[in-house]
């Protein structure tokens, strides 16, 4: 049916609504990467061959045509836990599900409505978790951007329309004026969450005062190239109609007739559900010339971007679009004065945009209810790394580090220590423990040179090596810097090899005050976002961690027994059995002693390869 007005876009919600509510059960198979990679496919294509023929299950065509049974979603967000699947309308969240459970699940709840109790998350005390909400990875959120990930198939435009999806978009264009859009907008205070947090109104508001351009364009950032970010993946892949009414409300505001969704080409999923999604709104009238009879244009064009994290910058992305290479530019002009092709141009990221929808549809003072005084609403994090519950997750700004990481988290994995978090991606800083009931939002964390960024949140224990940390974040913004400007291009190379040196056990004291130096000289006069924020890893752990850098200059030593050169390999007498495995093993022949006689390792030969200590049967070699 193609939506020519407020009223068929009512038509189509109820018939929607009364295809799902016919439905007697949904089998709900996350499809997002995580379980992806841990074999949901298997899980949705075994359950679609156990539901064939079934008259109370209708099994869709993998999210092609409107379905009413088994569906690919987005993330359900317990990354940690997957292949995921949610069987409605029993709301149970099975984890962990592997092809032969399907059976099982098919014989018990599907046919008789009755829980698989092994499949439920099981909490503290054991106890089951049987919905989502009851988990307390999940209990602790509030997903207002990551409402329907989850919940509904992830390409079908009529399960989208029948949860609501489209009706801000067609207030704004039957009830506002593109101006009042702005206005509301930028009343709700919403900020850009793709790192730099400029308030998002005022960017519409430059752009929209350019009456006279030819054209404009609004461009969205999904360039998500952090380590161990997936969260703007996440929107793409499991609720693209989101992503895209928000980009037709602000072209509408802005008016702007052409936007452009700027992904990374390691994200197929979200390259393949946005491409499909722009088709059926096309197909049913909310893109294109006339959209819902209104005569408002826009047009939406993706674009893969080939995997350089610069073009993450703003001019960096347009000039990618553009076909030249991916280089930021001296500012002025702005993005929102010459932009794509040299045109106004919005350039936000994708879950700006998603929270549009939300805002024009209940309110700013509602969006405002939410998060911090200067920084309104949610924010999606992606937590990894030595936390117990990783995945994605969205909390009111101003949250604590505490709630995050073990409200939510569940702590530290494996019983450890906390140690610090970097946040803000490679680009971001380490924050410890003293800073653990910090409200998260953009101004908070600033005094602690640090960024939010995108929200990528890695957690560190104790077993981590904060130097160490330092050197991999800067070897990556080494590796990806653009070159154009020599603060960024030579500074970046300079710390990285002072880095080097210290983990080696080669640095001095006077390292460390050269790379403070050549840290801050690249933070203050590098060219763009990217390289002035390059040096924040390097910075606060030096702050934080001053400590761990003297020692591995000072005593040789790395106390988290990360860095491989700093490592010291002891056979522990009283436990060594003479069996003379190591020394067979060592490559250098490095170990000496006799059968049946307790042996020793000659520091100045070991190559620190550590295969004496993998082969010992006895647990007699330790690192110091």
């Amino acid at each position: 049916m193609n939506i020519e007005s407020r009223e068929t876009l009512l038509t189509r919600r109820e018939a929607a609504q009364a295809a799902l509510s016919a439905c007697h059960c949904r089998i709900l198979v996350c499809s997002g990467t995580g379980c992806l990679a841990s074999g949901s496919q298997v899980i949705y294509e075994t359950m679609r061959e156990l539901c064939a023929g079934l008259s109370n299950v209708s099994v869709e065509s993998n999210g092609h045509v409107p379905h009413i049974g088994i569906a690919n979603t987005g993330c359900q967000g317990i990354c940690e836990l997957g292949p995921l699947v949610r069987i409605e309308p029993y709301h149970y969240q099975y984890i962990r599900v592997q092809p032969e459970d399907c059976r099982e699940i098919f014989e018990k709840t599907v046919l008789k409505g009755e829980p698989v109790e092994r499949l439920f998350y099981k909490d503290r005390n054991s106890k089951s978790c049987q919905k989502p909400e009851d988990i307390p990875f999940m209990a602790g959120q509030t997903r207002l951007v990551l409402e329907h990930c989850g919940s509904i198939d992830a390409v079908s435009l009529d399960e989208y329309i029948a949860v609501g999806g489209y009706d801000a978009l067609s207030k704004a264009l039957f009830e506002m004026t593109p101006q009042q859009v702005i206005d509301e907008v930028d009343r709700s205070g919403l900020r850009g969450r793709g790192g730099g947090g400029f308030p998002t109104g005022r960017k519409w508001k430059q752009v929209a005062a350019h009456k006279d351009a030819p054209v404009k364009y609004v461009v969205c950032n999904g360039d998500e190239g952090d380590p161990g970010a997936f969260m703007d993946g996440s929107v793409m892949e499991g609720d693209p109609y989101k992503l895209i009414e928000g980009l037709t409300i602000a072209g509408y505001a802005v008016g702007a007739t052409e936007g452009y969704i700027y992904v990374r080409a390691e994200y197929p999923n979200s390259v393949a559900r946005l491409q499909y999604a722009i088709s059926q709104a096309e197909e049913a009238g909310l893109l294109g010339d006339d959209i819902m009879g209104s005569g408002v244009r826009f047009h939406l064009h993706v674009n893969r971007g080939a995997g350089a994290f610069v073009c993450g910058e703003g001019s960096a992305l347009t000039a990618s679009i553009e076909g030249c290479r991916g280089m930021p530019r001296t500012k002025p002009p702005r993005t929102v004065d010459q932009g794509l092709w040299g045109q106004p141009t919005v350039l936000n990221n994708v879950e700006t945009y998603a929270n549009v929808p939300n805002i024009v549809l209940r309110g700013a003072d509602w969006f405002r209810t939410i998060g911090s005084d200067n920084s309104p609403g949610t924010k999606t994090f992606s937590i990894t790394g030595a936390i117990a519950n990783t995945g994605l997750i969205e909390v009111p700004m101003g949250t604590t580090l505490r709630e995050i990481i073990y409200d939510i988290g569940g702590g530290i994995k494996s019983g450890g220590t906390f140690k610090a978090v970097q946040i803000g991606g490679p680009s971001g800083g380490c924050l410890t423990q003293e800073h653990l009931d910090v409200g998260l939002d953009f101004d908070s964390v600033k005094k602690y040179d640090a960024i939010v960024g995108s929200g990528g949140l890695v957690v560190m224990d104790e077993h981590t090596c904060m130097v160490e940390v330092a050197r991999f974040f800067m070897s990556f913004t080494q590796r990806e810097s653009c070159g154009k400007c020599s603060p960024c291009r030579i500074g970046t190379k300079r710390m990285l090899e002072i880095l080097e040196r210290i983990v080696a056990g080669k640095g001095t004291m006077e390292d460390l005050d050269k790379l403070e130096e050549i840290a801050q000289f690249v933070r203050q006069n590098s060219l763009c976002g990217l390289g002035k924020s390059a040096p924040l890893p390097v910075i606060s752990t030096l702050k934080r961690f001053h400590k761990e850098y003297e020692e591995h200059i000072t005593e040789k030593k790395c106390a988290a027994h990360v860095c491989e050169a700093l490592r010291i390999y002891q056979v522990d007498p009283h436990k060594c059995i003479g069996c003379t495995k190591c020394a067979r093993n060592c490559p250098v022949g490095a170990i000496s002693g006799a059968a049946r006689q307790p042996h020793t390792i000659n520091a100045a030969k070991c190559i620190k390869c550590g295969a004496c200590q993998a082969g010992c049967p006895v647990d007699a070699i330790s690192v110091e």
